[in-house]
């Protein structure tokens, strides 16, 4: 009997496969062309990008963290003020807002969605409280509808952390327009993947549209002619001819996700697990999750970990200290969090393989391997 193909958390390679011809005719073009810098590219993939998702402006830049960095510049946050979001994702959230001198506040997370639990956030905002950022994690929208009410009763701005979530919607509308400022990742492993860095920041605000645009080019509108002190935070021109590539598939990419997610469910939902859920919890607006990860809660993690690793299968831990409580940040807080939830999340939630490609008989495969663990 053949061995079984060793199962990874995401297959960059079929999907590359896929698209073969014409992402290299279109990374030729750019060869031949030899405008490599804010070329044809990165304009057309703006404009494609702003009206998929609805947005006035989409300015992309070098990565998903400078996304966050240039939003918190464009907003004028700094030394003094408070940015409140959630212990409970990547650190590059939290880096942003240490980046330009201002505080993180971590509020706890709601443990259904594993975002920003909303009723928290009221009671963590201060007379130096100018912003919230809400993470879009694992592509599971926030309820963005509780945080708008409350971030516009108070006068806070609200950067969305859409890393995980291109093509996740809110009531219909598209992650990333919903609030004063949308940060996307285009990290090779996301939904919509670049075969390198690349991001991009999406307002409705012209204003902030023009500093979002200085900004990310060393604080120019005119070449030669600097009026603030800027940033080299370019989207390079391969990487936009690539996302263009695969702009137009986004919508079948989050369908085939949500395909494997709900195999998982049919396959693990009776099991002593806390799946994802696959459309909105109760009490929820409508929410329509894109699953970039599929993370479940185990106090057994381990045990299925080593039994997905013994038959070559992937898993991972996405994350297991929470932000609170990482070396790097705490010196950029004033006083200690209080986030049970993130904490017990972070003791046990891992994730299984998620991508389009994944086939049913595989998902299957991986969900035999979780029972036999639990048994």
């Amino acid at each position: 009997m053949a061995a079984h193909a060793p199962v990874p958390m995401v297959d960059l390679r079929e999907q590359y496969q896929s698209l073969k011809g014409e992402i290299d005719a279109s990374l030729a073009d750019v060869l031949d062309r030899t405008h490599f810098i804010m070329g044809e590219n990165v304009g057309a993939f703006e404009r494609e990008a702003a009206a998929y998702l609805g947005a006035a402006h989409a300015i992309g830049c070098a990565n998903g963290t400078d996304a966050l960095h240039l939003a918190m510049l464009a907003l004028g946050l700094g030394p003094g003020d408070e940015v409140i979001t959630t212990p409970f994702t990547f650190i590059a959230t939290a880096e942003a807002i240490a980046y330009v001198g201002a505080t993180p506040v971590f509020v706890d997370i709601d443990p259904r969605t594993y975002n920003l639990d909303i009723a928290r956030v009221e009671a963590a905002i201060t007379d130096r409280t100018r912003a919230i950022v809400p993470v879009h994690l694992f592509g599971m929208p926030c309820d963005m509808d509780a945080v708008g009410a409350l971030a516009a009763a108070r006068g806070l701005a609200v950067i969305e952390d859409c890393a995980q979530s291109f093509g996740a919607t809110i009531g219909g509308r598209q992650s990333g327009t919903l609030g004063d400022i949308g940060c996307f990742s285009f990290f090779p492993s996301k939904n919509l993947g670049a075969f390198g860095d690349g991001g991009m920041v999406t307002t409705d605000d012209d204003a902030l549209a023009d500093k979002l645009r200085v900004l990310r080019s060393h604080g120019s509108a005119v070449r030669y002619h600097h009026s603030v002190i800027g940033y080299n935070s370019r989207l390079d021109e391969m990487q936009a001819a690539i996302l263009r590539c695969k702009l137009p598939h986004i919508d079948r990419y989050n369908a085939e996700r949500r395909r494997v997610a709900a195999r998982y469910e049919t396959r693990l939902g009776d099991l002593p697990l806390r799946l994802p859920p696959l459309t909105a919890p109760d009490g929820h607006p409508e929410l329509s999750p894109v699953f970039h990860q599929y993370t479940l809660l185990s106090s057994r993690r381990d045990d299925i970990m080593a039994a997905l690793k013994a038959e070559d299968i992937a898993s991972a831990v996405y994350y297991p200290i929470p932000l609170h409580r990482q070396e790097a940040i705490a010196g950029h807080l004033t006083g200690e969090a209080s986030c049970p939830v993130a904490e017990q999340t972070c003791e046990r939630c891992f994730s299984l393989p998620v991508y389009p490609e994944l086939a049913d008989a595989t998902i299957d495969r991986i969900a035999d391997v979780v029972r036999r663990a639990i048994a």
